[in-house]
């Protein structure tokens, strides 16, 4: 049987691709711009605004489960109607539906959010995810929704490169002290994901690391962990500019870590891992690619 990872170039698809063969699964992935040079998929080029070829691709691998792990960003027409589209095919076709959504469907109002706190977001990207999940749980409602955080991992991962070029001096910017994430590790983000898609799980999951730091502290664990020198991370307080955005979302995923196997560590543990660097060929894209400049 086939498993059909939706954005499987990006940064947290291609560790999919990676952990689903290792588990021997045969695998297929779409991309939007570019395919990932990883053999382990057979790949199509697949745009989730086009319904007709994204039916196309569905009905002709008949997956057993489909995992979107794409982005869209705040593009309204791919992460909120083409989320939504995915869903409706895949349960056309019988498919299981693990829909990967994100923090930023919340305000940063509450102290903490569980799977029972309802979506309340502040930036269009936030609002497009939230849009996606409405539809897909109205329409799949047998599907998972799992909302992560930022994840990390080698410089492939967005945040972990803000990290290296704001030390190198040849990106400009800040880390925030006061806007507060969960942030997971991509092997365990990923691995969750293949264990809810093998599962009888659906409604909503949370896949966020236990430990709450702001984005400046997390700076300094990354240029720890890879041998940088910390104290060349600029500072700041995102509530002093007119950015946008949630400040404070802790996600609270105690429910869904005490049904999963896979162990969903903290960054004070899984950053102390030394650093390694990409295989070549990798692609750098990742699932959120929006940086400190502009927060989710």
């Amino acid at each position: 049987m086939t498993v059909l990872i939706v954005g499987g170039s990006g940064f947290l698809g291609t560790e999919v691709v990676r952990q689903a063969s290792a588990a021997g699964h045969r695998i297929a992935a779409t991309f939007a711009t570019r395919p990932c040079a990883a053999a382990e998929a057979t790949w199509h080029e697949m745009d989730l605004r086009d319904g007709d070829r994204v039916e196309e691709i569905v009905s002709s691998l008949a997956p057993c489960a489909v995992i979107n792990a794409s982005s869209g960003s705040a593009n309204w027409a791919v992460s909120a109607e083409g989320s939504v589209r995915l869903a409706m095919i895949a349960a056309k076709y019988d498919c299981r539906l693990v829909h990967v959504s994100s923090d930023a469907v919340f305000s940063g109002s509450r102290d903490h959010y569980d799977e029972s706190c309802l979506p309340d977001p502040v930036t269009p990207y936030g609002a497009a995810k939230a849009a996606a999940e409405t539809g897909i749980r109205l329409l799949a409602p047998d599907a998972v929704v799992a909302r992560t955080s930022l994840i990390i991992g080698d410089v492939r991962s967005e945040h972990v490169r803000l990290v290296h070029e704001l030390v190198a001096g040849s990106r400009a910017g800040v880390l925030f002290t006061d806007d507060v994430r969960c942030p997971v590790h991509v092997e365990d983000l990923a691995a969750a994901l293949l264990e809810l898609a093998f599962t009888d799980a659906s409604g909503v999951h949370h896949l966020a690391g236990t430990d709450a730091v702001n984005r400046h502290a997390l700076g300094v664990l990354i240029a720890q962990r890879d041998g940088l020198d910390a104290s060349r991370l600029p500072r700041g307080i995102r509530a002093d500019t007119p950015l946008l955005g949630a400040l404070n979302v802790r996600l609270d995923s105690r429910a869904t870590q005490a049904k999963l196997r896979t162990r969903l560590r903290g960054v004070h543990e899984f950053l102390l891992t030394p650093f390694a660097c990409p295989s070549e060929g990798s692609s750098s894209d990742p699932l959120e690619g929006e940086g400190e400049q502009s927060p989710r």
